[in-house]
């Protein structure tokens, strides 16, 4: 008898070519996920907000409608559905607008359809978070971070960061006081080696940051990584 895989949600995918696009469906449905496909970005904006995916991945170079600029109306709007950008560019600058934009991965193309099904799952298991009580909140001055509920305070207003943002935070203020190298911070927010590269991390250090404004408590130790005040 075949066991079917357990059903995960729904991941839309806008690629607009057909042989890419059907290997991560095919890979993405192997692992338990439903898969909507679109062609183009403004059918992809369209579909994601109509939708309602667990997840986006999206490539850059779309018709119409640029993979930056559906995350970008995403974010706008305060949607903050996970995004991972699939695409051919490498460069630095494009990986770092694309996370500056709220991406929460990069995963650039030739690529292992298994690595970025893995990658997908990975941002899923960060959103998700525990279940009701099981952590409780964590205070650093004037910022407080519930894990169980995934939000976040700074001096008692609400700040809207992205599954990836939050994990980081709550990472290092699991340890207050705690310096974490890049490489440290990697592997344990987004499960990957250093190899891939540590700029990552500075940028989204620099997005909580930014989101924080003036209680941020996160700190730099330079020449060694980050840290939050004790």
């Amino acid at each position: 008898m075949t066991v079917e895989p357990p059903h995960r949600g729904l991941v839309l995918v806008v690629e607009d070519e057909p042989a890419i696009a059907d290997l991560v469906r095919l890979y993405l449905s192997r692992d338990g996920f439903g898969v909507h496909l679109e062609r183009d970005g403004e059918a992809g904006l369209s579909a994601a907000r109509r939708l309602r995916p667990v997840a986006c991945v999206l490539d850059i170079a779309l018709p119409r409608l640029p993979g930056t600029e559906i995350c970008r109306r995403l974010r706008e709007a305060g949607d903050w559905t996970p995004v991972i950008f699939l695409t051919a560019r490498d460069d630095e600058v494009d990986r770092i607008v694309g996370l500056e934009l709220g991406a929460d991965d990069y995963v650039t193309k030739p690529f292992s359809p298994r690595e970025l099904v893995a990658r997908v799952r990975a941002v899923l298991r960060r959103t998700a978070g525990g279940p009701e009580g099981a952590e409780r909140p964590r205070v650093v001055g004037p910022v407080t971070l519930d894990p169980a509920r995934r939000t976040v305070t700074a001096d008692g207003v609400p700040v809207q960061l992205t599954s990836t943002e939050f994990d980081l935070l709550a990472h290092l203020m699991a340890r207050p006081g705690r310096v974490f190298t890049r490489e440290e911070l990697l592997a344990g927010v987004w499960g990957y080696a250093a190899h891939a590269g540590t700029r990552t991390v500075d940028v989204h250090v620099a997005q909580v940051r930014a989101k924080l404004g003036p209680v941020s408590v996160i700190r730099t130790h330079r020449g060694v990584g980050y840290a939050v005040d004790a």
